[in-house]
């Protein structure tokens, strides 16, 4: 009977028992598939993938001809990269790790070596504030209107000012939030592109205005320092203006000025190089556009190797004009484009093997983005 009693008490005991397990055990999983929703909703993974085809008009199409900017400059059909770009945003700190591979982005990071070839990015950053932000590590340019990764640009070639300009910087930087509309930045920075670490006991330093407004923006850039090994060269100066502006609800027109001077360390004349270009671009409906890029561009003194022809005082010119067509195909996007580079001295080479000044070329891009 005791027996019998003791049991009779006992079940609901281990009843009561198992149930508060298993509602702890449910209320341990839902937190936890909280907290992972939590980190999820803070992580971010997004890229492209992009290739192109390019045929020269009455010029060799071997390789051995192309405009001298940077990415699709090769005959036929030809790769450009894989981008995966993960990213993580706190509330007040965050990181971007970008990485690339193929031949645009190997050309991207072109002062890598082994392994490390694959980062384009990998900085982060500490919102201090609400109105400062400090990043450390290795971002893309803030100067020049083009950008690295064929989704931000219009044109699927890319321009001589970007091609020649900087295209990435390890160090740290201040973003500050002037106004709603105003910003500016500071940094310090390697040597330009040298992005694993600094093989010379220099660095240069950087700083930006900008607007943003409404209707677009302005940015005025700036870089300045030495960019090589002491003894070698003197210190670089550049300056650039980036700004875009939609005139209307179909018409968008952007603009890119450069200068850059590099100083002798003796005597001597300076050497560099200048631009402008323009950026009109009219959509014609809601999966085509149609854009144009207008550049001027300028080496003096021989400020750049192997660009352009020089004539007897080392310095040469060239117009290049890019016809770009956009057409979305829901995340894949078609870029038809016909260019012609024009420079002031014979350059190129034509299909007889003489030299020329002007070159005629078409290219179809297609990029997917996730």
């Amino acid at each position: 009977m005791k027996t019998k009693t003791v049991t009779n008490f006992l079940k609901p005991v281990f009843l009561l028992a198992f149930v508060l397990l298993s509602v702890n055990a449910t209320a341990q999983e839902e937190e936890t598939e909280s907290a992972v929703e939590k980190l999820l909703s803070k992580v971010s993974l997004s890229g492209s993938i992009d290739g192109y085809y390019r045929y020269n008009f009455g010029a060799p199409n071997d390789n051995s001809v192309a405009p001298t900017t940077s990415f699709a400059n090769q005959s036929g059909f030809a790769l450009g990269m894989a981008n995966v770009i993960l990213g993580y945003e706190g509330d007040k700190v965050g990181f971007v790790a970008d990485l690339v591979f193929g031949p645009r982005g190997e050309d991207a990071v072109f002062l890598s070596d082994g392994s490390s070839q694959i980062v384009n990015q990998l900085y982060a950053y500490w919102n201090v504030s609400e109105k400062v932000t400090l990043t450390f590590g290795n971002f893309n340019t803030f100067l020049g209107y083009e950008v690295i990764s064929p989704t931000g640009n219009f044109n699927y070639s890319t321009s001589y000012m970007f091609s020649y300009g900087p295209f990435s910087h390890t160090g740290l930087k201040a973003d500050f939030a002037l106004s709603e509309k105003w910003s500016a930045m500071l940094a310090v920075m390697n040597p330009t592109d040298y992005t694993e670490n600094n093989p010379f006991d220099t660095y240069i330093i950087g700083a930006q205005v900008g607007y943003s407004g409404d209707t677009g923006s302005a940015y005025l850039n700036f870089r300045y320092g030495n960019e090589g090994e002491p003894g070698e060269v003197g210190p670089t100066f550049q300056a650039d203006l980036t700004t875009g502006w939609d005139v209307s609800e179909d018409f968008y027109l952007g603009v890119n000025a450069t200068y850059l001077s590099t100083e002798p360390q003796e005597d001597g004349d300076a050497s560099g190089f200048y631009g402008v270009a323009l950026y009109p671009q009219y959509k014609t409906s809601e999966k085509f556009t149609l854009g144009l890029r207008g550049e001027y561009f300028g080496v003096y003194n021989n400020g750049l190797v192997d660009v352009i022809g020089l004539d007897d005082e080392n310095d040469g010119t060239v117009f290049a004009a890019t016809l770009t067509g956009s057409y979305d195909i829901g995340d894949l996007t078609l870029k038809p484009e016909v260019r012609l580079d024009s420079t002031s001295e014979d350059f190129f080479t034509d299909n007889d093997g003489e030299l020329t000044k002007s070159l005629s070329s078409f290219v179809l891009g297609a990029i997917y983005k996730f």
